[in-house]
């Protein structure tokens, strides 16, 4: 099995496991259980729906700039904002 068949593979797992988070996060935290829910206990529900988000995004960024290799897409070149102050936006 070569490079890109790896990659392509490892893409597919990828897209799975953002279909997994996507699960976790759409599970109800409060499931109307005679249990008494502590705010420690939703705390860290909200904490762990949260993190699957953030790891789902990190996934599909990552997917998306591995199928630009593949497809041999040139990178974008993203330009960062550097502040000023006022002196410096000024001067010339």
């Amino acid at each position: 099995m070569g490079t890109k068949e790896t990659r392509k593979n490892i893409i597919q797992a990828g897209r799975k496991a953002v279909d997994e988070l996507i699960k976790v996060a759409e599970e109800k935290i409060i499931t109307h259980t005679e249990e008494d829910v502590s705010a420690d206990g939703l705390k860290n529900a909200a904490a762990t729906k949260k993190l699957c988000i953030m790891d789902a995004f990190e996934i599909l960024q990552r997917i998306e700039e591995e199928e630009d290799i593949l497809n041999e897409k040139p990178k974008e070149v993203k330009e960062q904002k550097v502040f000023k102050g006022f002196a410096e936006g000024r001067s010339k």
